[in-house]
């Protein structure tokens, strides 16, 4: 956790305003609300989105009262889907513990989500924070299609590659790249939104593809089984780089895997086992390397700072993690 304390040390101040900013936005008059709110609350993550928020916000310019805001738009989208997603996938469990309709069902885990949209909506208006609402809706909007491209596509397993980077740019790298234009915009900073922007996509990328990674259990733990996307027949980057190097015999068998054995834990060791000795795995870390390369490439314009020292190493901490 050391490097993520690095990471922090220009915005910690910021990041504990931050957490009564958030707390403030959750809050409800409905007593089960307030319950359910509250444990989602204290089961969140490492603040990464928050920090990127921050970060970018710091670099640009001066934190205002408009990045508190812009930071406590994107946590409650990104609640509002994390509950909305364990629904989708009927997930008993997040980050270790029972995930919302594990405890309350299906039904009041739909209902949570749909608050915390309504929180984004009313938030934005109270605030005045119109441009915000834009770019934080245009990610609603990417990240609903991408899950259905993704749904879409695993029926019929003829993802290729375009596609594949279609679906991670909308369902994961949006929301990244939200952070990043928010925290611009957040400081006047216009000039510099649509290259925090891609900034933040080619990170979003590079994240996803270190949980494509991730899932063939050659590095970390993810808390999550290792096989977990061919359970659920996720064409994920190394996959379909190994489909398209094999022979005939070898495809076949991959997709066989996939689409009738999926829940067999032999065959699933078996189609992990021919990703990696065909160089899935090495392909995938190649093109998240890229992707980090060219997202620092694009801070080299922006003046050294402390927090853009804390974001080049935020973006060094997405690839390196161990989980």
């Amino acid at each position: 956790m050391a490097i993520v304390d690095d990471i922090k040390a220009p915005i910690e101040e910021e990041l504990v305003k931050f957490e009564t900013h958030f707390r403030q936005s959750m809050k409800a008059n409905n007593p089960l609300l307030d319950r359910v709110t509250s444990y989602v609350i204290k089961r969140k993550g490492k603040q990464v989105r928050p920090m990127f928020v921050f970060l970018v916000a710091k670099m640009l310019g001066e934190v205002k009262d408009d990045t508190y805001t812009a930071a406590s738009l994107i946590e409650l989208l990104h609640t509002a889907t994390l509950v909305h997603d364990d629904v989708v996938d009927d997930a008993n469990e997040r980050r270790g513990f029972f995930s919302v309709n594990a405890l309350w069902k299906n039904k009041i885990a739909v209902l949570v989500g749909d608050f915390l949209l309504s929180k984004v909506l009313l938030l934005s208006i109270e605030q005045k924070q119109i441009r915000s609402l834009e770019v934080v809706a245009r990610a609603v909007r990417e990240m609903s299609e991408g899950e259905l491209l993704q749904i879409e596509k695993a029926r019929r397993l003829d993802i290729d590659e375009d596609t594949y980077f279609e679906v991670i740019r909308q369902k994961t790298a949006s929301l990244i790249a939200t952070c990043c234009e928010a925290g611009a915009i957040s400081v006047q900073r216009e000039d510099k939104a649509d290259l925090m922007r891609e900034f933040g996509e080619k990170i979003g990328l590079a994240f996803q593809i270190k949980d494509d990674i991730f899932d063939y259990g050659v590095s970390g733990n993810v808390g999550k089984p290792t096989g977990n996307d061919i359970r659920e027949q996720k064409m994920t980057l190394p996959l379909i780089y190994t489909l398209n190097k094999v022979d005939k015999k070898t495809r076949a068998e991959l997709i066989n895997i996939v689409k009738r054995h999926h829940e067999n834990p032999e065959k699933v060791r078996r189609a992990i086992h021919i990703v990696i000795e065909n160089g899935g795995i090495e392909y995938a870390h190649k093109a998240m390397m890229k992707l980090k390369d060219e997202a620092l490439s694009l801070l080299k314009e922006i003046p050294d700072s402390q927090s853009k020292k804390s974001l080049e190493l935020l973006v060094e901490y997405t690839v390196n993690r161990e989980k």
